[in-house]
């Protein structure tokens, strides 16, 4: 087969994570002679870019010209058409959490368009849906990769496929899968001195960009939920959704309806007592009290929620708002394959997404 000397880059989404990517990408095409990478398309949920002879956009000014663009996003089966007719191999980035798009992705994959993606709601929502995605790319050919819908630029997918693929036997997957979490234990549980009242430490994280807008996006658990969900269904598991497990939400019940987050936050310190006691029955046992995913794999217990942990443990360790992911196989032995650093942020889920774009360029280009 001649190798693809042209491979047309389709972008959804330039917030955060999409600005850095293009940054990235356009590094990349400096970098990367062949194949040439032509970026035929962006969009947001309002506005497109994209030229019906599939003229290159120019990535260094490509947000202003979104913002001044007339043009609509093109629906899924539109947007293959368009791809399908340049005669070109495609890579849709999908940079967004849009589960319309994750839903979108079988029928992409079904016509020969690869997909890179930091998207969780693709691989944590119904079992169906996953199986679609890989049942789709297995037969025709095309790519999938999701790196960074679990942690970030961390390689933690990659690993645990690595594990899985040359035979190894994963009994337990176990560690701080928010950045969100870690920062606020951290803070709010250090393994040295006292930390700060739990309403105070959850403002000073929102204050500080490290949450949602509305907080309760990230204490509800649900985001660690979802990055379970995926991993243990890597791991073998069959797991429906994030909400068919037990996960535990950090949320008083008083407060789970209040209209705002802002709200919220006003009404939090009255709970303080709460995860006061929490953490003050941990340091009774010389523990540390933090917020973990687990997986294991033999029983097929999967959970999120708070666990106490010896002072010398790494999960206790943790700085600032790191992500650790202790792998725990046969081979491995009691010594787990850690991976441990910064889980969240846009230039290194930006990161994850380019390195998956290299993958899939190296095996279709």
């Amino acid at each position: 087969m001649a190798a693809a000397k042209q491979v047309n880059i389709a972008i959804i989404g330039a917030g955060g994570v999409g600005k850095c990517f293009l940054g990235q990408l356009e590094t990349l095409g400096q970098r990367r002679a062949s194949p040439k990478l032509v970026l035929t398309y962006i969009s947001t949920s309002k506005k497109a870019i994209y030229h019906s002879d599939y003229a290159a956009i120019a990535t260094n000014d490509v947000t202003s010209s979104l913002a001044s663009s007339s043009q609509a996003p093109l629906a899924p089966p539109k947007l293959i058409e368009y791809l399908k007719s340049s005669g070109a191999k495609a890579v849709l980035v999908d940079n967004t959490s849009s589960q319309d798009v994750a839903d979108a992705y079988p029928l992409f994959l079904s016509n020969g368009i690869s997909i890179v993606t930091p998207n969780k709601k693709a691989f944590s929502g119904s079992y169906k849906l996953w199986q679609d995605i890989f049942n789709a790319a297995e037969q025709s050919g095309a790519k999938v990769y999701h790196e960074s819908s679990v942690g970030a630029g961390l390689p933690v997918i990659s690993t645990l496929n690595d594990l899985v693929n040359t035979g190894d036997e994963v009994t337990k997957i176990e560690g701080v899968f928010s950045g969100t979490m870690s920062f606020l234990f951290n803070s709010f549980a250090p393994t040295s001195g006292k930390g700060g009242q739990w309403s105070a430490e959850v403002k000073k994280a929102k204050e500080l960009g490290y949450t949602e807008p509305d907080p309760r996006d990230d204490l509800n658990g649900l985001d660690v939920a979802r990055k379970l969900t995926i991993l243990a269904r890597l791991a073998g598991l069959e797991v429906e959704s994030p909400t068919s497990f037990p996960v535990q939400s950090l949320i008083p019940k008083e407060l789970e309806s209040v209209a705002t987050g802002d709200e919220f936050l006003e009404k939090l310190p009255a709970f303080d007592s709460q995860m006061e006691e929490t953490k003050a029955a941990a340091e009774k046992e010389g523990k540390v009290v933090r917020f973990v995913g687990s997986i294991d794999v033999a029983t097929k217990q999967v959970k999120v929620g708070l666990e106490k942990f010896d002072l010398s443990h790494p999960i206790a360790a943790l700085k600032g708002s790191d992500n650790i992911i202790s792998f725990y196989t046969k081979r491995y032995g009691s010594n787990p394959l850690i991976i441990q650093g910064a889980g969240a942020g846009g230039e290194v889920t930006a990161m994850g997404v380019t390195s998956d774009l290299l993958k899939v360029l190296s095996q279709i280009a």
